[in-house]
């Protein structure tokens, strides 16, 4: 199954000023695309640590999906830390700056500073907001205004598409995880291409465990909610 990870770029998001919101979209996005994410990471404003980021993930990911760090503040270095990361330059790309000055009369210099990208990659339009994105090699680069962000992937969609959607069901069980540990642990053995999680809750109701079977093989998840939803009543009375 391929695998991605995801690579939210900004100091907001650390401090916790904004909520990375960006990251739990892509994440069922891209399930849904039959991709496996294997990490979802928040790093700062800062070139060297985007840099390191990347080069680890985009050795040992298919793909990986970065948001955020594309304006024109002194704060975004998405670019260049990924012309970093790739040990590039960047450069100037004459057909994006022109389509960028036309777009923004207003102040079309500075919408034109968008325009350099690191070398060789591949730009991409933004269809809500003004800097585009760009793919190098496995890495593609969005932005992170979620609106702008959500409407770029869907350009790029179809061709990070590695399979069928990934599946889930889930159900929850007035339990604890305690009682259920055990039957959880069998369904794993006996069903190995279904990934099983288990959530806790406890309210004024007493507890709750929400369980989860997420497979790409609609055969082999509807097997293991077969024999887990039996060994689950079974238990439970």
């Amino acid at each position: 199954m391929a695998t991605a990870a995801i690579v939210t770029i900004g100091n907001e998001l650390l401090s916790g000023d904004v909520e990375n919101t960006n990251g739990s979209w892509l994440a069922r996005r891209l399930e849904a695309a039959g991709v496996n994410v294997r990490l979802i990471a928040v790093v700062p404003d800062e070139i060297d640590e985007i840099a390191t980021t990347l080069r680890e993930q985009a050795d040992r990911a298919d793909l990986v999906v970065v948001t955020g760090g594309l304006g024109g503040t002194p704060d975004d270095l998405t670019r260049e830390g990924v012309a970093a990361a790739f040990g590039i330059e960047q450069t100037d790309y004459p057909e994006v700056a022109a389509e960028l000055r036309a777009r923004f009369t207003n102040d079309p210099e500075y919408a034109a500073r968008w325009a350099m990208l690191p070398a060789g990659s591949r730009p991409l339009a933004n269809p809500l907001g003004g800097a585009p994105g760009f793919v190098l090699e496995n890495v593609y680069v969005l932005p992170g205004l979620p609106a702008e962000m959500e409407a770029m992937f869907g350009t790029v969609e179809e061709e990070v598409r590695a399979g069928p959607a990934i599946a889930s069901w889930r159900r929850s069980y007035s339990t604890t995880e305690s009682r259920i540990v055990d039957i959880l642990a069998q369904a794993l053995e006996i069903h190995p291409q279904v990934r099983v999680g288990s959530y806790p809750s406890f309210g004024a109701h007493g507890p709750h465990v929400e369980v989860v079977l997420k497979s790409d093989d609609p055969d082999a998840l509807e097997a293991a909610v077969t024999w887990l939803t039996r060994a689950l009543e079974q238990s439970l009375g």
